[in-house]
C-alpha cells in the first residue's frame, strides 16, 4: 500500500530554512487539513449516525489507537463526562502499550494484531458497542486486529485515517479517510493527520451527543461543575433560562447539580 502520509515533504532542506519560514511552511500545510476534513464530511455524517443510533438503545463508544491516535482517543473519551455529563463508561479511548504510552512510547506495542482485543475485553465490549480505529498510516496491526475480531463479534466498526484504502477501512463499516496530504516534515503524523483526527473526533463525539440530547440551544446543559469557572458559566446559563438573579441561580444550581436539572426543577 502507498501510503500518502508517508511520503517526501514538499519543502526541502527545513533544517537550512530560517524560523520564520518553518512557520509558514507549517501554517500553509495546516490550512489544507480543514478542506481534507470537509470532504470527508459525508463519511463523518454515515459514522456519527451510526454510532448515535447504537448508543441510543444502550452501547458505548470505543476507540482504539497507537501513538498521536491513540492519545487523541483518550483525550476525546476523557473530555466527555465533563463536557456532557455522561458517564465514564459511555466513551472509552485505549492506547497500544496501556495508560503509560499516554506519556512514554511502549517500543512496538502497536505491531501486536492481537492486544487490541484482549484490552477491548477489559470492559466487556459486546454487539451493542461501537468501535472506532484511529490510525493515520491506515495499516497499524494493533487497530486492524482490534476492529477484525469486533465485527466478527458483532460490534460496529469504524475508523478514522488519513490514507485512502488499506486494511483499517477495509475492517470499518464506517470508515472515514482524511487525506491531508504529506506532512511538513517527512512522516511525522503528528502534525497533520493528528490535527485532522482531533478535528473529526471533535465533530463526532459532539455530534453524538447533540443526537443523545445532551446539548439544549447551543449550550452544555448536563456539564459537570468541576472548578470555579465552570460554576460560574452554569449560574449564568440558569439565570438566563430563568430570568432570575446570580445568587438565586447559583443556589439552585449547587442544589441540583447541574443546569438542566436546575432550569427543570424550576419551571
Amino acid at each position: 500500500m502507498k501510503r500518502i502520509t508517508e511520503q517526501e515533504s514538499n519543502y526541502k532542506d527545513i533544517d537550512k530554512m530560517s524560523v520564520m519560514e518553518v512557520l509558514k511552511g507549517i501554517n500553509n500545510e495546516d490550512k489544507l487539513v480543514p478542506l481534507a476534513v470537509e470532504a470527508a464530511l459525508p463519511q463523518i455524517e454515515k459514522l456519527a449516525t451510526a454510532v448515535a443510533e447504537r448508543m441510543r438503545a444502550g452501547g458505548r463508544l470505543f476507540y482504539i489507537g497507537a501513538g498521536t491516535s491513540g492519545r487523541l482517543g483518550v483525550v476525546d473519551a476523557s473530555e466527555c463526562p465533563p463536557t456532557f455529563g455522561v458517564p465514564f463508561d459511555w466513551v472509552v479511548g485505549i492506547i497500544a502499550g496501556g495508560d503509560s504510552a499516554i506519556r512514554k512510547a511502549v517500543e512496538f506495542a502497536e505491531d501486536d494484531v492481537a492486544q487490541a482485543w484482549k484490552d477491548l475485553q477489559e470492559y466487556n465490549i459486546s454487539a451493542k458497542d461501537c468501535l472506532i480505529g484511529l490510525a493515520a498510516s491506515g495499516t497499524t496491526p494493533y487497530v486492524i486486529g482490534g476492529l477484525n475480531t469486533a465485527r466478527q463479534h458483532g460490534v460496529l466498526t469504524g475508523c478514522v485515517v488519513c490514507n485512502q484504502g488499506g486494511p483499517i477501512v477495509a475492517e470499518s463499516d464506517f470508515p472515514v479517510e482524511v487525506v491531508v496530504g504529506p506532512e511538513f516534515l517527512t512522516g511525522s503524523t503528528r502534525m497533520k493527520s493528528g490535527t485532522a483526527q482531533k478535528l473529526v473526533l471533535n465533530m463526532l463525539s459532539t455530534t453524538v451527543m447533540i443526537q443523545l440530547g445532551r446539548v439544549k440551544g447551543n449550550r452544555m446543559v448536563d456539564m459537570q461543575l468541576t472548578n470555579h469557572k465552570l460554576v460560574d458559566r452554569g449560574t449564568h446559563m440558569v439565570m438566563e433560562e430563568l430570568n432570575i438573579d446570580e445568587e438565586k441561580a447559583a443556589e439552585l444550581l449547587i442544589k441540583y447539580g447541574s443546569v438542566r436539572k436546575a432550569v427543570e426543577a424550576s419551571k
